[in-house]
């Protein structure tokens, strides 16, 4: 069935009857809805014209529609209980008489993406077919197999692979819309692109940099702890039994995010803050976020709140110099001055996030980059234009900086954000 048949024109012969308009009757009765009108040139014919070969009570009908939503649920389209309940009110609403109607009823109430619409109509061809007596209501119909991988090009000469052979079909590879957004860059993204990102943000499952306490606690394996293992000897009349031993517990290492916020980072600068919202939520007491243009902003407050939306609003109004001016040397010596040298820096894992366009002097931020390498664990500068090819730090502001870095990393897509946090893990 094509896309273009379910919109053809009344003017042609009348409808081949469809599974949909066997079920209407009892559709119509269960739902509450009016028939169809009657026949001829001015509408649809009536459904006892169709003369089905089965009855269904209005019950089994509802079953069998709820389970037309399951598989189309099986073929990959996420159908929520409020879809469905969209769909059967579609239903009471529709001719369902008509195939076109049965179809849309289905395709604007189950379908959210453009994705979804390929699975549907799968799902609505194999279901809706024109015999009623072969459809089986309760069996599910195997998901099209749809083939990720294939040859681009032709086999080489030699390969076994004759033109008399018999002829191969057609194959057509699309690469699927998450794996395209995973390493394309952020800043060439379109909104409904953007949108999508956000959705993938949320599913990241960052796993937090640990760091050995300095205490130490029981446990089976470690280092022999004499003081317990005489208190037990006292309490057991002298005798050594068993050695207890202690060791050192593993604690989540704290994260410093400083995000520039200037005008050259615009265009990353809402998504690298959603990313820092992302690692904040896992672990809330263990992260401190930074905002760096003209000046110093904590927005960590802010990003803690579990609401992402409400917590980019809120930190999006404590920013008072979004994409203006940067003074990179300035604001992270005004940062370590207040903050790093009180404890924040201090064994910590640091990330800058900034494209190293500095307005002030690039000595000077080669200064503070030294005392932040000194005060922290480890410090991983995250530049978008890293990922780009032919690109060279040489910048006076990452030049300046760069000695005094660990990692140099690319920041501009969701795929290198993701490495950012397999080195955060290790960090």
């Amino acid at each position: 069935m094509s896309t273009g048949d379910r919109g053809g024109s009344s003017d042609g012969p009348a409808p081949r009857p469809h599974a949909g308009a066997v079920l209407a009757a009892g559709v119509v009765d269960t739902l509450g809805g009016d028939a169809a009108p009657g026949g001829g040139v001015d509408g649809p014919a009536p459904l006892s014209a169709y003369s089905p070969d089965r009855s269904a009570d209005g019950d089994d009908v509802l079953e069998d529609f709820v389970a037309f939503t399951r598989l189309v649920r099986n073929a990959g389209v996420p159908v929520t209980t409020d879809r469905v309940a969209a769909y059967l009110q579609a239903l009471r609403l529709s001719d369902l008489t008509s195939e076109v109607a049965t179809y849309w009823a289905g395709r604007l109430t189950l379908c959210a993406d453009p994705d979804d619409v390929v699975r549907y109509d799968h799902a609505f061809a194999a279901w809706f077919s024109a015999d009623p007596r072969d459809q089986r209501m309760g069996r599910p119909t195997p998901k099209p197999r749809i083939s990720t991988m294939a040859a681009l090009t032709d086999p080489p000469p030699g390969s076994g692979v004759d033109g008399d052979e018999e002829e191969t079909p057609e194959l057509r590879v699309a690469a699927s819309g998450e794996e395209i957004l995973r390493d394309r860059d952020i800043a060439e993204l379109s909104i409904g692109e953007r949108e999508h990102l956000k959705q993938l943000l949320a599913l990241l499952r960052p796993a937090p940099p640990r760091r050995r306490a300095r205490r130490r606690r029981p446990a089976r394996r470690g280092e022999p702890d004499a003081r317990r293992t005489l208190r037990a000897a006292l309490a057991n009349g002298g005798e050594i039994g068993d050695l207890r031993r202690r060791a050192r517990r593993e604690r989540p290492r704290r994260v410093v995010f400083l995000i520039d916020v200037s005008g050259s980072m615009s265009p990353y600068a809402d998504t690298l803050l959603r990313f820092a919202h992302v690692v904040t939520r896992r672990t809330p007491m263990a992260v401190e976020t930074f905002t760096l243009g003209t000046r110093l902003t904590r927005v960590t407050r802010e990003l803690r709140q579990r609401d992402a939306e409400r917590a980019l609003a809120d930190a999006g109004r404590a920013i008072p110099d979004w994409s203006g001016g940067t003074r990179l040397g300035e604001v992270l010596r005004a940062f370590l001055d207040r903050w790093g040298q009180r404890g924040v820096a201090r064994r910590a894992a640091v990330v800058v996030f900034s494209d190293g366009w500095e307005r002030g002097g690039a000595d000077l931020l080669g200064e503070q980059s030294a005392r932040l390498a000194r005060l922290a664990h480890s410090v991983i500068w995250v530049n978008p234009h890293a990922g780009k090819s032919g690109y060279a730090p040489v910048q006076g502001g990452i030049a300046a900086a760069l000695p005094h870095v660990d990692r140099l990393l690319a920041g501009h897509s969701l795929a290198t954000l993701a490495e950012l946090l397999e080195v955060l893990r290790d960090a």
